[in-house]
């Protein structure tokens, strides 16, 4: 890395010629070069207002008509949410200096594009093809650049600035100001060739608060592929803790709503996280970004339509209710429904009486069922192939007939009521009902693919008497769907990105799948942090179930987040949870603190309490009673992360499951996590999971969330809180890999010997 404060001859805004200009030696100069591009900046911002002014001025006058207004007035305000500016978020992040023999082009990179009042662009959106190379480029590939900048910012202030060689143009120098030594591990966007960029760790390692944040200015070449890939493209990231696959996934679907946006706009794009609160972590990235076309939600929101969630149910009957062989066995059921002709149909027309005979029905039938049409479809399909057969007869005849004579005919109460009774009208709730009421219709439905024994354990000990008294679980709204699908095909997006997939079940998959069966889907997981009874055991069989077998499979191991101490400690359990997969490597120099102790919780939090950035308490779901009176009484205030408004003092409320996880005491449900994640502190008043400065977690929760300091309580516990010890370790290790710069783990003498003793 060559750190330099070279100034440059500003020129054209975002686009200057380089030419050959003399190597300027720091000192005055560098302070000069921080002026001019501070002034480079207030000129982006006053250029994005005028933009911002332009775009409103416009007005819905130039429409032709009150529908051609509607659609302008909804396309100018999409423009103006593009075009905010928020004042503590830098507008560029990077600038690109091409060779001469490149052109000698400068371009500034930053979050959106912006142009001068001429449309010569000041700044670049980093999704563009001249972007690529800030990403990319390395000393042994410098794709045609001199060298590249990155900035420091404080609160949108630009401090400093970094300057690394690439190409011919060499220059050397110092360190810019507000740069300031780094602590990284020689990462950079530069590549394995580069030496350590101070800022790009300062802003990796930097302590945060709230809502997650892009990571568009650190985006590494790896990440960077996953991001372009093309949207004829479905990719799982199976990703180790702190490789950014969240964020990845999301500077995804941000970027394909730039690369195809009237394709990806029409067919919508969408979001699914586990939990409406791990929702709310991410919800200020897309638009940090200038993307607001995308819609956020959860697997249990997208199948609320089917059916009341009203029931929960034993772990074991919700994974099999999420066995991929219940796809068959919904099929059978419905398809079960067909009956054999035993009669002609009889159609009067004037005097005469037309006739289709019940073997000639029955042939109708199966060449439509031969077509694999939806159920709803087939009975159309069915009205029209009998039509057909008495429109040859009636043109026989030497009537003349019109062209809309055979959809007429299809479409008299005759045709349809002998076709409605071959092919009977089939509701979603009346099928799953009788199916788990009926021992003889599962078991004919059942086929050899259940066990009698399985058919016994999906069975009700009590069954409802109506479809409309069920108390559906959220593994039924998931098989309702499927039925839903079976009968009219489900709508689909143009691209799908899901977090957290490695706890889905197959059935969930499939309700994904389907909603992208002429799309794609960016599939984000980690199979060592699986912990639902259901969970995906390898990506191959999860795009089996997505419908997506030719998906590719990226795998990321470097650790950018999470410090090495603490994920070397963490990786000691992938032997034990998840063989197949390769360790994490951390890629900072930082090591991170590790400490293991017997103290006493109280103490332990109170002496990381006043660190700076985010303290999370993890501690066992059993043992949350205990720990809130355990900080309650050392008086430091927190909130409870999960916990509704009032909720105090139990152990570990519904509220703490999983999304389609498993409740405490060997419950399942679908959609209960994160519903409010509010709490109240220690003094009473209440706070949120992202506002406050320590949060309490139960360890069914932690999953995703990311803390500067974690106190990790219990950790036998938490292994026991588990129905396996292969399920309990991968909790372990999920609650193990929060921390992004200390982690303290507090015991018993009782550490799970899987991680090897004292670390």
């Amino acid at each position: 890395m060559s750190r330099a404060a070279a100034p440059t001859d500003q020129g054209t805004p975002g686009r200057h010629d380089q030419g050959t200009q003399a190597r300027q030696e720091p000192g005055p100069h560098v302070a000069g070069e921080l002026e001019r591009e501070q002034d480079f900046l207030a000129r982006s911002r006053e250029n994005l207002a005028l933009m911002r002014e332009r775009t409103a001025a416009l007005g819905t006058g130039l429409a032709g008509d009150a529908f051609g207004a509607e659609v302008l007035e909804a396309t100018l305000a999409r423009r103006l949410a593009q075009l905010a500016d928020d004042p503590e978020v830098p507008l560029f992040f990077g600038r690109i200096d091409h060779t001469t023999a490149g052109g000698g082009e400068t371009f500034h990179v930053g979050r959106r594009h912006v142009s001068d009042p001429a449309g010569e662009p000041m700044v670049v959106d980093w999704r563009a093809p001249v972007s690529v190379p800030f990403y990319r480029a390395s000393r042994a590939e410098p794709m045609g650049l001199a060298t590249r900048r990155r900035y420091g910012f404080a609160r949108g202030v630009l401090t400093g600035y970094e300057d690394e060689t690439l190409g011919a143009r060499d220059h050397d120098g110092v360190t810019g100001p507000g740069a300031g030594p780094g602590s990284g591990a020689g990462h950079g966007t530069a590549g394995q060739d580069a030496a350590p960029s101070a800022i790009l760790e300062a802003e990796i390692e930097r302590p945060r608060t709230g809502p997650m944040r892009d990571i568009v200015a650190t985006i590494q070449p790896e990440q960077d592929v996953i991001v372009r890939a093309g949207l004829d493209r479905t990719v799982v990231v199976q990703g180790a803790p702190g490789t950014g696959k969240t964020a990845v996934g999301l500077h995804r679907a941000a970027y394909l709503l730039y690369a195809h946006r009237e394709q990806v706009t029409r067919r919508g794009m969408l979001v699914v996280g586990p939990n409406r609160s791990f929702l709310r972590y991410i919800r200020d990235v897309l638009p940090a970004l200038g993307e607001i076309d995308a819609t956020q939600t959860t697997l249990p929101e997208l199948v609320a339509g089917r059916g009341r969630l009203r029931g929960q149910e034993p772990a074991g009957v919700a994974t099999l209710k999420g066995d991929a062989r219940m796809a068959g066995v919904l099929r059978r059921a419905l398809w079960s429904h067909l009956v054999e002709p035993a009669e002609a149909l009889v159609l009067p027309r004037g005097s005469r009486r037309w006739r289709v005979q019940a073997t000639e029905a029955r042939e109708a039938m199966m060449r439509v069922v031969a077509r694999e049409p939806r159920y709803d479809t087939g009975r159309d399909h069915l009205q029209h192939a009998l039509a057909h057969q008495i429109l040859v007869q009636i043109e026989a005849s030497g009537d003349a007939l019109d062209e809309t004579a055979w959809d007429r005919i299809a479409r008299t109460p005759a045709v349809r009521r002998y076709a409605a009774a071959l092919w009977p009208p089939v509701k979603p709730a009346a099928l799953l009902h009788r199916l788990l009421s009926d021992p003889g219709f599962l078991a004919t439905a059942a086929g050899a693919d259940l066990t009698p024994a399985e058919q016994q354990t999906l069975l009700w000990d009590r069954p409802p008497r109506t479809p409309g008294a069920a108390r559906w679980t959220g593994a039924d709204l998931v098989l309702l769907d499927e039925i839903a699908d079976l009968l009219d095909r489900t709508g689909t997006h143009a691209h799908i990105v899901v977090d957290e997939a490695q706890d889905l079940s197959a059935m969930m998959l499939r309700v994904l799948g389907r909603r992208a069966r002429t799309g794609s889907l960016t599939v984000l997981g980690d199979l060592a942090q699986a912990t639902t009874p259901w969970a995906s055991t390898s990506w191959a069989e999860a795009l089996d179930h997505l419908g997506q077998p030719g998906g590719h499979v990226e795998e990321l191991t470097a650790g950018f987040r999470v410090p090495g101490d603490v994920i070397d400690f963490a990786a000691r359990l992938l032997p034990h949870i998840a063989p197949r997969l390769q360790p994490p490597v951390a890629v900072r120099r930082a090591r991170g603190q590790l400490t293991l102790t017997t103290g006493a919780l109280d103490t332990v939090v109170a002496g990381i309490a006043g660190a700076e950035g985010s303290v999370g308490v993890i501690v066992p779901d059993a043992g949350l009673r205990a720990a809130r009176e355990d900080l309650t009484r050392a008086g430091l205030a927190y909130a409870v992360v999960g916990e509704e408004p009032g909720e105090r003092g139990g152990d570990a409320p519904g509220s703490h499951a999983e999304a389609g996880g498993e409740h405490p005491g060997g419950r399942a449900g679908l959609g209960a996590t994160g519903s409010g994640a509010t709490g109240s502190d220690a003094t009473g008043s209440d706070a949120t999971e992202f506002d406050a400065h320590l949060d309490l977690v139960p360890a069914s929760l932690a999953k995703g969330l990311e803390f500067d300091h974690v106190v990790l309580a219990d950790p036998a516990g938490i292994v026991a809180g588990e129905p396996d010890r292969t399920t309990g370790l991968r909790r372990l290790y999920v609650c193990l890999t929060r921390a992004v710069t200390s982690l303290v783990v507090q015991h018993a003498d009782d550490v799970p010997p899987e991680l090897g003793g004292p670390a």
